[in-house]
């Protein structure tokens, strides 16, 4: 079976990979349409934990069911299906503690191209189909349902975690595809004044267009004060923080309110090391700012919901989506275009039929 993997750190390739074997709550699906991701360029590029030899890699999936385990009762062979990022072991017993992301181990919620075999193959393995699986409605895009999987999940857990009350002034920093819907989840959740952070003119226009307020750049001089100064000196009730580098985390603490103020952070910091923590603006560690440091929320019942808030037209996700390659080998493609970032890119999906 052809599969993309990571040969080592920094090497991907074709390999041919052992075929999934069938678990009884399980399902074998093949990949309708992926999308390779900023993780994926962080698994492959940036470091991190030691992975299996040829890790299938791979996580944002719309697929077709091919087989179903005899315990499934949902799910039959035939269906198309959005595959979510975040698969977590819902049988492990920390999901009874509510610690659905970490349950069994860090990050055991982030299976897919991680600790198990990803989508970026001819068939994959989802072992627990009912709890895991999202139907699609119908009139619900291949572009939509894709989204979904993992960026608008991700984008909305940072809104979610940032505390947002009716009439707050938000700042999101970064605004790459998780950030773009992020400011749309602010907005849905009652937020007045989203303050968005970013240069590339392909993000800024949708910013504005997912309901940013503002745009801040980076270019025009120190992001910290120029967001004080519109927020006459108190800072910013909930500050989501999606992209840039380690500076990042500490310009959220320096521009969050006092007593109030919301860090919610749903970037990936690479590397080892510490993030710093601002003694003066954190009040000498009384100045009741909240951090929240969260891995998307994902399984199917969240899913499902995100798709409904399509299907009936509260948002849509579609225009993230502005590259399309056909092939399952165009997969490496893509991979290199999200490492590489050209300017009129978001995001590229890969129908994997080729038409």
């Amino acid at each position: 079976m052809k599969a993309f993997v990571l040969v080592e750190p920094g090497v991907v390739g074709w390999h041919d990979a052992p075929e999934p074997e069938l678990t009884p709550y399980g399902a074998i699906l093949r990949p309708v349409a992926v999308a390779p991701c900023s993780s994926d360029v962080h698994t492959v590029y940036g470091g991190g934990s030691r992975k299996a030899p040829n890790l299938i890699l791979g996580h944002e999936c719309v697929a077709e069911i091919l087989e179903t385990g005899d315990l499934v009762k949902d799910f039959k062979p035939g269906e198309i299906v959005a595959v979510p990022a975040i698969t977590p072991d819902w049988r492990a017993m920390g999901i009874q503690e509510g610690n659905y992301k970490h349950a069994s181990a860090p990050f055991s919620g982030h299976q897919l191209g991680r600790s198990i075999p990803g989508v970026f193959a001819e068939r994959f393995l989802i072992p627990d189909a009912d709890t895991t699986l999202a139907k699609i409605p119908e009139g619900v895009t291949l572009e939509q349902a894709l989204m979904c999987v993992d960026v608008v999940t991700t984008g909305f857990t940072g809104a979610e975690y940032a505390d947002i009350q009716f009439g707050d002034t938000v700042v999101v920093m970064g605004i790459g595809p998780i950030g773009l819907m992020a400011i749309e989840g602010a907005r849905h959740l009652g937020a007045a004044r989203i303050i968005a952070v970013g240069t590339r003119p392909v993000c800024t226009s949708l910013a504005l267009e997912y309901g940013a307020t503002e745009v801040l750049s980076y270019k025009d001089g120190n992001i910290v004060d120029q967001v004080m100064e519109r927020t006459g000196g108190l800072g910013a009730d909930g500050v989501i923080i999606c992209g840039g580098g380690d500076e990042v985390f500490t310009q959220a603490v320096d521009m969050a309110r006092y007593g109030i103020g919301t860090i919610s952070n749903v970037n990936y910091f690479g590397g080892t090391g510490n993030l710093g923590f601002p003694k003066f603006s954190g009040g000498r560690g009384m100045a009741g700012k909240t951090i929240h440091t969260e891995l998307a929320k994902g399984g199917r019942i969240r899913i499902e919901r995100l798709l409904k808030m399509i299907q009936y037209g509260r948002i849509n996700p579609q225009k993230l989506v502005t590259h399309h390659l056909h092939g399952l080998d165009e997969v490496e493609t893509a991979l290199r275009m999200m490492k590489e970032k050209p300017a009129d890119l978001i995001k590229v999906m890969v129908k994997t039929d080729g038409k």
